[in-house]
């Protein structure tokens, strides 16, 4: 029992300590902090605005009672009207961070960037003709299905 609650323990241990938990904690962090400063663009400058030009941005006065029970469709709307301005204000912080993004792009290619990194990278790997597996860029015969490459060279077979 002790040694699988250790198996157990040891499996938690490494399923915490892997990046993809790390990150997702750090994107629910992330998240929380950005969705208070969108409530808060939202509620100190977007709806004060629409205050001032058209009246209350809440419905109120729409509620019916029923068998004692108050159904308020004022503050149903009021909550779906306040989600769409919310979605507006991050569907504009969304798009403007990926025009900043894309323009970045376009500036890394004009000045050259992207093609000296293109040329860093790795070539792609060398296959067998005949097996199509990946061999070693030096090898002369394929470990896999024992073909012989170009620039295979025997002393004892040119016999």
């Amino acid at each position: 029992m002790a040694r699988t609650n250790r198996g157990i323990i040891q499996e938690f241990v490494e399923f915490i300590s892997r990046g993809n938990v790390m990150d997702l904690a750090v994107g629910v962090i992330i998240g929380g902090a950005f969705t208070s400063v969108v409530n808060a663009l939202v509620s100190t400058i977007i709806q004060p605005l629409i205050a001032a030009i058209g009246g209350s941005p809440d419905v109120k006065g729409l509620a019916v009672a029923l068998n004692g029970q108050t159904i308020d469709f004022g503050a149903f709307i009021s909550a779906v009207i306040s989600f769409l301005i919310t979605a507006v204000a991050v569907f504009a912080i969304v798009k403007a961070v990926n025009t900043m993004n894309d323009l970045k792009e376009m500036a890394i290619k004009k000045a050259g960037l992207a093609s000296m990194i293109e040329k860093e990278q790795a070539p792609a790997p060398r296959t067998c003709p005949y097996c199509k597996q990946e061999i070693a860029d030096d090898a002369t015969r394929c470990p896999h299905c024992t073909s012989k490459l170009a620039g295979y060279e025997n002393a004892l077979e040119a016999r």
